[in-house]
């Protein structure tokens, strides 16, 4: 039993919500890199390099990659052989988005009692935390700083099975060309197929976390990602949504059993600032 004082938590919490707001990851910088070479409109090929110089900005004088810091989503992935000491974990983690985004100078956008009395939390707390026990001793945390723009164009569909992959297909696309310029392309796809309704939205959420350029690990699966990305950078939205053939830098399938009468399908988008960090204790 490996014993971990969640005063560590609350630290790496704090560095990872700073971090992942300004701090762009390589697969990012290289798959906006490669669309330059690729990119046939004129228009296109200046916004994506304004979106590198943007990125580079950000990281040089330490700010948000986008105004929007997003609401934090929290991956914890905790080994069985782990013992939490010195407090709370949910806590913990709350604890390090506060410092983070107020350090930070992070913009906070979370409000409470929403249909009640909305009023700004003033630290963008809580955290969405998504907490999963696996062997061995160790933590690993991601953190998902989350924009609103691109989630507002997200869908879920509860299809049927008569639908089958090219119905999923369909539905993938089209939530793509009913987005058009709103959730800030070249985006990223998440795509969510299987398990129940509400499950089927965490799967889609968690593939975004994905690194640009890794493919599914099942052949058939991987090409699927590959072919409806395709079809997405065929709308012809183009980067900010002013023509061009780079809609879409990357699409990712996460699936899970269903039950034989549902086909859950549930559709996440990401802006091009794809912000996502990780950390191993």
């Amino acid at each position: 039993m490996r014993d971990v004082n969640l005063e560590l938590i609350t630290e790496v919490v704090k560095y990872l919500s700073i971090e992942a707001s300004t701090i762009a990851n390589d697969g990012l910088v290289k798959s906006l890199q490669k669309a330059l070479k690729t990119e046939a409109s004129p228009v296109g090929v200046e916004i994506l390099e304004q979106l590198l110089e943007n990125i580079e900005i950000a990281k040089t004088e330490k700010i948000p990659i986008c105004q929007d810091t997003g609401f934090t989503v929290v991956y914890a992935d905790i080994g069985q052989d782990v013992h939490f000491v010195g407090g709370d974990f949910n806590e913990a983690i709350n604890k390090g988005v506060a410092q983070g985004y107020t350090d930070g100078f992070l913009r906070k956008s979370i409000v409470a009692n929403p249909i009640t009395e909305p009023k700004n939390t003033g630290d963008n707390t809580p955290a969405i935390i998504h907490t999963h026990l696996v062997q061995g001793d160790k933590v690993k945390l991601t953190l998902l700083p989350k924009g609103g723009g691109s989630e507002n164009m997200s869908r879920l569909k509860m299809m049927t099975p008569a639908d089958g992959v090219e119905g999923v297909k369909n539905f993938v696309v089209e939530t793509v060309k009913i987005a058009g310029p709103n959730p800030c392309p070249p985006i990223i796809v998440g795509v969510g197929i299987g398990g129940t309704f509400d499950y089927v939205a965490y799967l889609a959420k968690k593939a975004i976390t994905r690194e640009l350029g890794q493919r599914h690990p099942n052949p058939t699966i991987a090409s699927f990602e590959t072919e409806w990305l395709k079809e997405i950078n065929k709308l012809g939205i183009g980067p900010a949504g002013l023509g061009g053939n780079t809609t879409a830098l990357e699409l990712f399938i996460e699936e899970f059993p269903r039950h034989i009468a549902t086909f859950p399908v549930a559709v996440n988008i990401q802006c091009h600032a794809a912000r996502v960090k990780t950390v191993i204790i």
